[in-house]
């Protein structure tokens, strides 16, 4: 199967809610050197900011506010099934993550992803460390990147609004922490090293292939 026209990154459904509501998904499409147009999302990810489990995490005012920004996003394809057999009987990977895991594996497109959880199971799903190296953004990975390009101190004020529904964040970006970064290398050092084999996006070096 060939790669539609454009679609070049996914984001899963957390990251994207994290990155918006921090005012930052703009600037982490752009870092990826890719336009809106050439994004891919889940289908239900509208459904969810209105009537789902991420109102409850991030507020219905802040996901009203996502809801047609979300809209705007092209909807990811449907993977073939030889890659989402492998996922089907994985309980820790739901079945919107499988679909993101088994496209980006089967077209070679980079994932912006917060689910660690999944992450941590994906690893050891025979050809997934192989398909999907250096395929893989971790939030921690595109915060550094955007420390760098930005500065550590335009990225803190957007993320204020992230601050009390996302423990990494807030501990990075706390007013007591001068160095955001080195707080987000030691999470990013510490996930690379639970999830090998795979192979994670490098906020310094970009993919690994």
């Amino acid at each position: 199967m060939e790669s539609p026209i454009a679609m070049k990154l996914l984001f899963d459904s957390d990251a994207f809610c994290k990155l918006a509501i921090g005012g930052v998904l703009d600037d982490t499409i752009s870092l990826f050197g890719v336009d809106l147009s050439e994004c891919g999302r889940l289908p239900a990810l509208p459904h969810m900011l209105r009537r789902g489990r991420l109102r409850t995490v991030y507020g219905p005012e802040a996901c009203d506010a996502l809801v047609p920004i979300s809209e705007a996003v092209p909807v990811l394809i449907q993977a073939q099934e030889s890659w989402l057999d492998r996922l089907t009987q994985v309980v820790a990977v739901d079945p919107g993550e499988a679909q993101i895991f088994a496209v980006a594996a089967e077209l070679s497109l980079l994932v912006v992803s917060g689910d660690k959880r999944a992450l941590r199971v994906l690893k050891d799903v025979v050809g997934y460390p192989q398909a999907l190296k250096g395929r893989i953004a971790v939030l921690e990975a595109v915060l550094v990147a955007l420390c760098d390009r930005l500065g550590s101190n335009e990225v803190r004020n957007r993320l204020q609004p992230m601050l009390a529904s996302d423990v990494m964040i807030s501990v990075c970006f706390s007013e007591g922490n001068i160095d955001p970064c080195e707080g987000l290398w030691s999470y990013y050092n510490q996930l690379a090293s639970d999830l090998s084999p795979l192979e994670l996006w490098h906020p310094h070096l970009g993919g690994l292939e």
